[in-house]
C-alpha cells in the first residue's frame, strides 16, 4: 500500500479541474494524491502531492522536477488505468476524485467500472455538474425535495428505497435491463442494496450531504 491515511484524500486525475469543483472538495480533503499528470494540476494550485501514482506516460518533466522523487510511484503495467492504480494503492476513509472525466466517454465508463470492482473503497467521483459513488449496503441521505436522484446498475442488483418518487423495491436492475435514472427526492432518502453493483448519481450540490453520510455510515461491503 502506497498511501494510508486516517483522513479523506483528494485524488486528482489529468482531466483538468475547474475552480468551482476544486473549491467544493477542499473543505473535505487536505491531502492530495495525483494520478500521473494530475500532479501538474496540484502543483499549479500550490499543492505538493503526497504521492503521484501511475504509469508516468504523461507526467511532464518540469512537473517531475518539482516533485519529491520519493513521492513518485511508477506502476508500469498497462492492464489498469491510472485511476485504478491510484485506487488500489490508497487506503483512506473517503476518497474524492476529480479530473478523471474529461471529454472521453470511454474514460468515464472505465472509471465507473473501477468503482464497482473496488467496493471496499469509498470513493466519490466528481465531474461537471454531477457526482457518482458506489452505494454501500445501506445509506441515508437528507436531500432537498425535488433533487434528481439516479441509480445505475453495474451488474445484477436489487434495492429498496424510501423517499424517492418511484420506489426501487421489487425491481431487478441490470446494465442491460432496467436501470433507475432520473428519479427524484420526495423525503429523506433510505437506500438498501443487495450487492456492490449500484452507482448513485446526484447533482454536485449534494456533495456535503454525501460526504457526511458516507463518513458516518458503518455498514460496508467488507464482510462479503
Amino acid at each position: 500500500m502506497i498511501v494510508q491515511s486516517l483522513d479523506p484524500i483528494a485524488m486528482i486525475g489529468g482531466g483538468g479541474v475547474e475552480d468551482e469543483l476544486w473549491h467544493a472538495i477542499r473543505p473535505h480533503a487536505q491531502d492530495v494524491v495525483a494520478a500521473d499528470c494530475g500532479a501538474g494540476t496540484a502543483l499549479a494550485r500550490g499543492l505538493m502531492p503526497h504521492a503521484v501514482i501511475g504509469d508516468m506516460d504523461s507526467l511532464r518533466e518540469t512537473d517531475r522536477a518539482a516533485l519529491n522523487p520519493d513521492s513518485i510511484h511508477c506502476i508500469a503495467e498497462q492492464e489498469t488505468t491510472d485511476f485504478e492504480k491510484c485506487l488500489m494503492s490508497v487506503r483512506a476513509p473517503l476518497i474524492l476524485g476529480v479530473g478523471f472525466g474529461g471529454p472521453r466517454l470511454d474514460h468515464r465508463l472505465a472509471n465507473f467500472n473501477t468503482l464497482a470492482r473496488y467496493p471496499l473503497q469509498r470513493c466519490i467521483l466528481l465531474d461537471g455538474a454531477d457526482l457518482a459513488f458506489l452505494a454501500p449496503p445501506s445509506l441515508r441521505l437528507d436531500l432537498p425535495v425535488g433533487m434528481r436522484f439516479s441509480v445505475f446498475p453495474m451488474g445484477a442488483v436489487e434495492a429498496v428505497s424510501e423517499g424517492l418518487h418511484w420506489p426501487l423495491a421489487g425491481l431487478s436492475l441490470a446494465p442491460d435491463g432496467r436501470v433507475g435514472t432520473s428519479n427524484r427526492v420526495t423525503a429523506p432518502v433510505y437506500l438498501g442494496v443487495t450487492a456492490p453493483k449500484l452507482l448513485v448519481i446526484l447533482p454536485r450540490e449534494a456533495l456535503d450531504q454525501v460526504v457526511a453520510a458516507l463518513r458516518e455510515q458503518r455498514d460496508t461491503w467488507s464482510a462479503l
